[in-house]
C-alpha cells in the first residue's frame, strides 16, 4: 500500500517527522484476534445508501454513502471470521427514553433529540440487517466513545483468551478512534481493516487513520486482513453456542 489514504493531508514535514522519528513501524499479528464492530448501526448509516447531506437530515449522525460503501468490506470479513471460528464483538448505543444518560454528548451536539423518532423507520441503536449479528456473536451496549467505557468488553476478552483485535466500524475519528486507544492500553494488539471503517467527514477519516497507524494499530487493507484470517489455525476459540439455556 505505497499510496495511503491520508497522503494528500500531510506536508512533505509531517511525513518527515513521522519517519524521523520512527512513527508508523508494522506491528506483529495477534495469535487469536477477536474481531470488534463498532456502531455500524442504523443512526450512523441511515436506512438507505445516499448522500450524507440527504441522510443526515433524518439521521443527524449518519455517515452516509460512507457508510455503505464500507458494507461490503465488512460482509466479507465477517464472512471470512466466522468461517475461522472467530469471535466477533458488535457495540452499539442505548440510552433511555428520556435521553438522561445522554450526559456529555449534549455538550457538543444540538440535535441529540432527533437521535431517534423523527421520521426514522428503525430504531437508529440497531445493527444493520447487512450484517446482523449471528447468535454466537457478542452484543455489548454502551454509552460513551469507547467499546472498553464502562462495559465488560475487556472481561469478555479475557474469558475468550483473546490477545489481539481487529476492528472496523465508525467513526475513525470517535468511537473507533477512543477504542483502539483503550485496547492499546491494555496492550491488546491492534489491526484496523481500512476499507471497512468510515466517518462522516473525509478529512476526520484520513488524519484519524493516520494518527492511529503511526502510535496505536496498524491500518491494512481489509483483503489483506482477510487472507491473514484463513491462515490462522482452525479451532482458536471456544465461541458462546448462541442457544439458550434448558431450564
Amino acid at each position: 500500500m505505497s499510496e495511503r489514504v491520508w497522503d494528500e493531508f500531510l506536508t512533505d514535514q509531517d511525513k518527515a517527522v513521522f519517519k524521523a522519528a520512527g512513527y508508523g513501524a508494522r506491528g506483529a499479528w495477534g495469535k487469536r484476534p477477536a474481531v470488534l464492530v463498532i456502531d455500524v448501526s442504523y443512526g450512523f448509516t441511515g436506512e438507505k445508501d445516499e448522500p450524507i447531506l440527504d441522510s443526515i437530515k433524518t439521521w443527524p449522525n449518519s455517515c452516509g454513502h460512507f457508510a455503505w460503501r464500507a458494507v461490503p468490506h465488512l460482509q466479507r470479513l465477517l464472512d471470512a471470521s466466522r468461517a475461522k471460528g472467530l469471535p466477533i464483538i458488535y457495540t452499539t448505543g442505548q440510552f433511555r427514553g428520556d435521553q438522561w444518560d445522554v450526559g456529555s454528548w449534549a455538550w457538543k451536539n444540538g440535535r441529540t433529540d432527533d437521535w431517534n423518532g423523527h421520521g426514522q423507520n428503525r430504531d437508529g441503536n440497531d445493527i444493520i440487517d447487512e450484517i446482523a449479528p449471528q447468535p454466537q456473536d457478542i452484543v455489548i451496549r454502551k454509552l460513551k466513545p469507547s467499546a472498553f467505557s464502562s462495559t465488560p468488553l475487556n472481561a469478555f476478552l479475557t474469558q475468550l483468551g483473546a490477545d489481539s483485535l481487529i476492528v472496523t466500524g465508525t467513526t475513525t475519528s470517535g468511537c473507533v478512534r477512543a477504542s483502539v486507544i483503550d485496547a492499546f492500553s491494555e496492550n491488546y494488539r491492534v489491526t484496523l481493516a481500512e476499507e471497512g471503517c468510515f466517518d462522516r467527514s473525509e478529512a476526520s477519516h484520513a488524519i484519524n487513520l493516520c494518527d492511529m497507524n503511526a502510535k496505536y494499530a496498524d491500518v491494512v487493507s481489509t483483503d489483506e486482513v482477510i487472507d491473514h484470517i484463513k491462515e490462522l489455525p482452525d479451532g482458536l476459540f471456544e465461541l458462546p453456542s448462541g442457544k439458550p439455556m434448558g431450564r
